[in-house]
């Protein structure tokens, strides 16, 4: 398997999800074209959530795509995960990689264009940016809209980021216009009756807007 910042900066499709869904709808993702999936689950027990990091770092494998665990480096080292989303109230970067050590992928989200310049300073691999629209994953987060997204864009950053929040393949394209190449999605695959179409769908609507260098 090839090493993971060569694996993020090719992917387009990053899948967050608990164990909801369920490990065959999942999988359907996986099989449709995600290339990084978080495991991001706040119902778990700590022994649970490592079983179900275990299982989905297994799958993953499997599919030669990324594995991140959301805010618990911990639970990420245990599962042998690729790295770790944090979020603004987290672990900073450089904590969270002492845990995890070398060669693993530090994520951040970030909801403005300073939030996002100091993740990029401390050393992050990959943004979050978001909730471009407003979703009931992050109920009662404001939605920074498209214009977030255009003010990333044109900060034309070193690293690879994803637009995250309320996308679909009905308003992908507008999410492509105002300047994202890659985008993350909960419920447009994990609550699709066709998990891997839906993957497919979101895959050849990025195709239309090729991926920047990042």
């Amino acid at each position: 398997m090839e090493e993971p910042r060569g694996l993020l900066s090719k992917a387009g499709i990053y899948h967050v999800t608990g164990l909801s869904p369920g490990l065959s709808a999942i999988e359907g993702g996986l099989k449709g074209g995600v290339q990084i999936l978080q495991l991001r689950d706040y119902s778990l027990k700590d022994g649970e959530l490592l079983g179900a990091a275990r299982a989905l770092r297994e799958l993953t494998r499997r599919y030669q795509a990324l594995f991140i665990v959301n805010n618990r480096p911990d639970i990420a080292v245990l599962s042998e995960a690729d790295g770790v989303h944090v979020g603004q109230e987290d672990l900073p970067v450089k904590e969270a990689r002492r845990i995890l050590g070398p060669g693993k992928i530090v994520g951040v989200s970030t909801h403005a264009l300073g939030q996002a310049q100091k993740a990029i300073a401390e050393g992050a691999d990959y943004l979050g940016v978001g909730p471009v629209y407003a979703t009931p994953t992050k109920a009662g987060r404001t939605p920074v809209g498209l214009d977030y997204v255009k003010q990333v864009a044109g900060l034309n950053p070193p690293i690879p980021w994803f637009a995250i929040g309320g996308i679909d393949a009905s308003n992908l394209p507008a999410v492509l216009e105002a300047g994202a190449r890659r985008v993350a999605v909960v419920r447009a695959i994990g609550e699709s009756k066709d998990p891997e179409a839906a993957a497919r769908q979101l895959g050849q609507g990025l195709e239309k807007a090729p991926l920047s260098k990042a």
